[in-house]
């Protein structure tokens, strides 16, 4: 724990001589009045400091690390913070954070006035990117975030092995990994990408205090494949931001391409199947993922939950019902997500349950069901139809929207290449101005 002392820097304010009075009494000169020079003005607010918005001019600041088993109490005690004060703040804390949730090795500080050893602040860090502020004078508790800067972040590379091992050498987070793979998920095959195939994308990273603490969405990208180019160009319609290739015709499909992100095909829908668990053949009417125990399960689209229970064969299972045509059910999890349960509304992407192997299972894995019309077909073989395309209306803003991208993509280096413009069939044409 180290300790910082912050002083008040010394303010020298000259004050000019007042005009000095006569000694003598002369007839003919009015009696002059004693003129008040005030100081100058001194922008006091340079010398002054502060800390998580509170000003800490000439007060003392402790900085330390949370040890093992530690508690507000035990933190507070060295600082003669008496016990009445931190059950006061305990107690009022719950619904802006919960202080047993102080956890170990996270930064705390610790601010007492110049002539008094008890605090006046306590302030902790749950995470990078926040603190809570707990005011012991005035029993006061709140949250901010610290100041963030956002830098953009490209990277462009060609597939050697696989996009998550290719990406994350580039310094790609996986985040930004799974989004890719959602937004090309309908258009590319990604267990069947070559060696050669090439990629780039643009983001954004969230940097405090000169760590990277979170990215941005995609804000564009390319993948070649099989030597077919796919533009993802950000353009806005009804409303809403969404990609469109450069035909113009949308990348947003009613359902997400995986029900888990970036993740393995252990098993495919298949009519006839050797059962692990059973030792028999008999039809495999889903589609298998394979993912350690935990990994989040989403909603690959919107709907309303029809089952969430467990039974001896599915385990821990969750049904939705997207439409009128089709339904998806998802098995095996280690647990259900909190509030899902028959009835509850669900948004495309929403975490729903947890990879697991409860049930007819030999390991964690998710068994993802897709009906159509009230049948199970193989969804790996399905064909969603896409968004709504480019209208005709917003042809002409696309087109210029298109090029901007275009040029910003063919401005991302692939290691090896050499730079490339953008081609001029790629380009929009503008018709000419009529006289």
């Amino acid at each position: 724990m180290k300790k910082i002392w912050i002083g008040i820097a010394a303010l020298v304010i000259t004050i000019g001589a007042a005009s000095s009075l006569q000694f003598f009494d002369l007839p003919f000169q009015a009696e002059k009045e004693a003129e008040i020079v005030e100081p100058p003005l001194i922008d006091s607010l340079a010398n002054q400091v502060f800390l998580y918005g509170i000003n800490v001019t000439g007060l003392n600041i402790v900085e330390g690390t949370v040890s093992k088993n530690q508690t507000l109490g035990s933190i507070l005690a060295p600082f003669n913070v008496p016990y009445q004060i931190i059950d006061q703040i305990a107690k009022k804390s719950k619904e802006i954070f919960d202080v047993r949730g102080i956890a170990a090795n996270k930064k705390f500080t610790v601010v007492t006035p110049a002539d008094s050893s008890q605090a006046a602040f306590f302030i902790y860090e749950p995470n990078p990117a926040e603190y809570v502020v707990f005011n012991l004078d005035s029993i006061d508790i709140y949250k901010a975030e610290k100041p963030a800067e956002y830098r953009t972040k490209e990277a462009g590379g060609i597939i050697d092995s696989n996009l998550s091992a290719d990406m994350t050498g580039l310094g790609v987070t996986y985040d930004i990994i799974d989004q890719f793979a959602d937004l090309y998920g309908w258009s590319i095959d990604f267990g069947a990408l070559q060696k050669g195939d090439k990629f780039k994308v643009s983001y954004e990273e969230k940097v405090i205090d000169g760590v990277v603490v979170g990215v941005s969405d995609i804000k564009t990208a390319f993948f070649e494949h099989k030597g077919t180019p796919y533009y993802a160009i950000p353009f806005e319609q009804n409303g809403e931001i969404a990609f469109y290739d450069q035909n113009g015709d949308s990348f947003k499909k009613a359902f997400l391409r995986d029900p888990l992100k970036y993740s393995r095909i252990s098993s495919r829908y298949s009519l006839k199947r050797f059962h692990p668990v059973q030792k028999r053949y008999k039809a495999h009417l889903g589609t298998d993922y394979a993912a350690p125990t935990g990994t989040e399960i989403r909603s690959v689209g919107e709907g309303t939950v029809t089952d969430a229970r467990y039974t001896s064969a599915n385990g821990n299972y969750v049904k939705i019902k997207h439409n009128g045509t089709y339904t998806t059910q998802y098995l095996h999890m280690s647990k259900i997500a909190k509030g899902i349960k028959p009835g509850t509304r669900i948004k495309q992407g929403q975490v729903i349950g947890y990879v697991g192997s409860t049930g007819l299972a030999t390991g964690p894995h998710l068994c993802f069901r897709f009906w159509k019309n009230g049948k199970q077909e193989d969804w790996l073989r399905e064909k969603i139809p896409p968004s709504e395309p480019i209208s005709s209306a917003n042809k002409l803003a696309f087109e210029s929207t298109k090029a901007d991208y275009l040029e910003r993509l063919a401005a991302i280096r692939i290691p090896g290449e050499p730079d490339r413009l953008v081609a001029e069939t790629l380009k929009p044409v503008v018709p000419a101005k009529s006289e």
